[in-house]
């Protein structure tokens, strides 16, 4: 879909419009810009599933709703097998001339399938598929797949792996992945991997490198803040991940817009409806962990809504750090009437809406039978240390928070009380 969505609904007026106004007015961009700047402080480092950081964000969110007047609690659960690197791979290479040392987090970085090596292993160089890998490390060629690069690899000290930088110049980091194989596998950025398959292909130059990556079996918790039970009318539920990629030894990855800027928005949307819904309509947030490392926050809540009857309808937000033309909306489940309301509440906020892809936790709760809509506006510095408080937009912070609160302030609209 490439043009904004039609309404389904025409506005809303009256008492109606007058409490959705003056609800929209008390929107604040400054204090969601607060929130994300703290998500992104070095205290909570990068807020990894399991981490020391994760849990340190997880008591201050939980402050934060409890400030704003709603009972919290906690949903524990366990996470297994989240890589860690735990230092920096030391590499360095040479086609035969000068010797060039590799900086951790833009020319290379550790596969999420590689074997965990602490140890720096030397060797010369070589082409997957080409001559005797054994003692060497081994280029793997463009559109060569891992299982065909191990099939020609015993013997050989890893693989060599291409793999493009962001506009920044960063490697993005990933949580969820492959299983670790037989070998210690490094990504290169692009140029780097040319330059050695050069010389590997020239039958030329050494590398020397480790990969010291480890899986570890964590705990991690959902953190839920309700401030009223439905009463007659829809129960609306507001959740954004509050966990990030974490940083690596050495680099700083603060999260900023994935997701401090999502966080910021649901709790400063909630503030807002908690005072303002009408009557009969509920009002709860999950803040869920786990998202980086497969959406297992959001599988876990879902599958507890499900065994409980519970039919909330879900809003998630993923990403408010940088609007350009529109923010994507994705819908599963059955989640036509909440799609016609979101449209409708793009409308009287001005923010167009496009159907898009938002790979997040919405998809869980679509899966589980709920009606949900995922909202994305963007995030620059995508898993990486260029994703700063700096480039998350204070106006696109208050666009999609408009958004939610106005969506929350029109759930409850009947036909009877809107106008043509």
């Amino acid at each position: 879909m490439n043009t904004p969505a039609q309404p389904s609904a025409a506005p809303a007026t009256g008492p109606a419009l007058d409490r959705l106004h003056s609800a929209l007015r008390q929107v604040s961009g400054a204090r969601m810009a607060a929130t994300v700047a703290a998500l992104a402080g070095d205290a909570f480092a990068g807020r990894r599933v399991g981490s020391a950081g994760g849990a340190a964000a997880r008591a201050w969110l939980a402050q934060q709703l409890g400030d704003a007047g709603a009972a919290v609690t906690f949903e524990a659960f366990a996470v297994p097998h989240v890589p860690e690197v735990y230092s920096p791979p030391a590499v360095r290479w040479s086609d035969g001339g000068a010797e060039q040392r590799l900086t951790f987090g833009r020319d290379v970085a550790v596969h999420l399938a590689s074997a965990d090596q602490p140890l720096v292993r030397r060797g010369g160089l070589a082409v997957a598929g080409v001559g005797d890998p054994a003692g060497r490390w081994l280029v793997v060629p463009a559109g060569m797949t891992l299982f065909d690069a191990y099939g020609d690899a015993h013997g050989a000290l890893g693989l060599l792996i291409g793999r493009g930088v962001d506009a920044d110049g960063w490697q993005y980091t990933m949580l969820a992945g492959p299983n670790p194989g037989p070998l210690p596998i490094l990504t290169l950025d692009t140029a780097t991997h040319t330059a050695v398959h050069h010389a590997a292909t020239a039958g030329a130059g050494w590398l020397s490198g480790n990969t010291p990556i480890r899986r570890l079996d964590v705990p991690a918790a959902n953190i839920h803040g309700r401030w009223r039970t439905a009463g007659g009318g829809p129960e609306l539920l507001l959740t954004a991940h509050y966990d990030g990629v974490g940083d690596h030894p050495g680099l700083r990855q603060p999260a900023a817009a994935d997701n401090g800027s999502g966080v910021a928005v649901v709790l400063e949307a909630a503030r807002i409806l908690a005072g303002t819904l009408p009557e009969g309509v509920g009002l709860c947030v999950a803040l869920l962990d786990g998202e980086e490392a497969g959406a297992l926050g959001s599988a876990h809540h879902a599958e507890q809504l499900r065994a409980s009857g519970a039919a909330p309808l879900v809003v998630n937000v993923d990403g408010a750090g940088q609007l350009h033309e529109a923010a994507a909306v994705e819908a599963g489940g059955p989640a036509h009437a909440l799609l016609a309301t979101l449209d409708q509440a793009g409308r009287h906020t001005g923010l167009p809406l496009v159907a898009g892809p938002v790979a997040s936790d919405n998809r869980r709760y679509a899966a589980a039978g709920l009606a949900a809509v995922g909202i994305g506006a963007g995030m620059a510095g995508y898993h990486s240390p260029a994703d700063t408080p700096d480039r998350v937009e204070t106006a696109t912070l208050t666009a999609v928070a408009r958004l939610v609160v106005a969506t929350g302030l029109l759930i409850n609209t009947s036909p009877a009380r809107v106008s043509s």
